[in-house]
């Protein structure tokens, strides 16, 4: 698992520092995880890899990243005096990042002919 997670913060850190040295507009991680992706890919990792296994643990529980979002609008709601825009911009991103996933998993789909995520 230590192992792992080394992976993964390693590819985030080159990601952050080619962000950098590039003055691109993209998030670091983002960067990162496109490197873990060519570096998975070129390696043909296995399911009992050490990376896949800290990422399937890390996926396992994604719920837990979202509390303190939830806890910020809940402390800031009496800030948040006008919700109407907020929700908006809530329903319209999540829609718009629904329909990016759909459409990269039907490229992806395209791409790995044969491989099915499970």
């Amino acid at each position: 698992m230590i192992t792992g997670l080394t992976w993964l913060l390693a590819c985030q850190l080159v990601g952050e520092v080619l962000v950098r040295l590039l003055d691109v507009p993209v998030p670091g991680p983002v960067v990162g995880m496109l490197l873990l992706l060519v570096v998975l890919r070129a390696r043909k990792v296995g399911d009992d890899a050490a990376v896949v296994r800290a990422g399937t643990a890390l996926l396992r529980h994604l719920q837990l990243l979202f509390i303190p979002a939830g806890v910020g609008v809940v402390a800031y709601a009496g800030v948040i005096r006008d919700l109407l825009p907020l929700a908006v911009a809530l329903v319209g991103s999540w829609l718009l990042g629904l329909a990016v996933v759909g459409w990269t998993t039907t490229l992806l789909e395209r791409w790995l002919p044969g491989e099915r995520a499970r």
